[in-house]
């Protein structure tokens, strides 16, 4: 079946970088575009950044453009988002997602048919 399993979460102090990754497994990960969304405390579920099948589109979020950057290896079957500059209201549980062959947007949950479990960011000092 569908599996994805998000790591590289972790403590970082402001200012500070992350990097996330998401192994797929169970589908063919070059042919689906994928996007990375995040839960924070108290909040909906905010996307946060998409890229087409073959890397060559990228989105985002107001809130993360210029800090975040989103890629994909499909030599490796794996989902990148690199986080710079990180804030303490980037702290959530951040999810990587399989869009639906048939969505029309990016950045609905109805958009996504496949979610990983969460790997948690945690930004302070």
């Amino acid at each position: 079946q569908v599996q994805l399993v998000e790591y590289g979460g972790g403590l970082a102090q402001p200012g500070g970088s992350l990097r996330l990754s998401c192994t797929p497994s169970g589908f063919t990960f070059s042919t689906y575009d994928m996007s990375w969304a995040r839960l924070a405390p108290g909040k909906r579920l905010q996307w946060v950044s998409g890229i087409s099948s073959d890397g060559t589109d990228t989105y985002y979020a107001d809130s993360v453009e210029g800090r975040f950057t989103i890629s994909r290896d499909n030599a490796k079957n794996t989902l990148y988002l690199q986080m710079n500059s990180l804030k303490p209201e980037d702290t959530a549980l951040y999810y990587c997602a399989r869009r639906s062959s048939v969505a029309r947007t990016w950045s609905g949950v109805s958009d996504y048919d496949s979610w990983g479990q969460g790997t948690q960011v945690t930004v302070s000092s």
